[in-house]
């Protein structure tokens, strides 16, 4: 009779563990949001920098964009975002300080575009 005490214990104790880690909320992975709008910081042509009037990139809550008029969606891989549509597909580099540099081939030569985000200060209502 000892053992049988022993064993249904044993199986409320681990029922009850079971029932505890099932209804413990799961952690998910974190992601970074880079939603938002984006105005041209800074351009680079062959190496040298150049005055930047370039179209802002906006990366919208739904994982789309806009590019000058190129529209698509955006994902988040690690410290890229992948912006692609039906035939072109590309990635640009996350930096610190709310930063996005997107690098491509032009008639140029290497471009390098930077995209900052202004992000709100607390406390105030217009973005700087």
């Amino acid at each position: 009779m000892g053992y049988g005490r022993v064993g249904l214990a044993l199986a409320r104790c681990i029922a009850t563990a079971a029932l505890v880690l099932f209804l413990l909320p799961q952690s998910k992975a974190q992601t970074v949001d880079v939603s938002g709008r984006y105005q041209c910081a800074q351009a680079k042509v062959r190496g040298k920098v150049i005055p930047c009037n370039a179209a802002p990139l906006i990366l919208k809550n739904d994982g789309h964009f806009e590019l000058r008029g190129w529209e698509g969606s955006y994902m988040v891989n690690g410290q890229w975002v992948e912006l692609s549509d039906s035939l072109i597909k590309t990635r640009a580099k996350i930096e610190p300080g709310h930063k996005i540099v997107l690098r491509y081939y032009g008639k140029h030569g290497l471009v390098e575009m930077t995209y900052e985000r202004r992000v709100a200060e607390m406390g105030k209502t217009a973005l700087s």
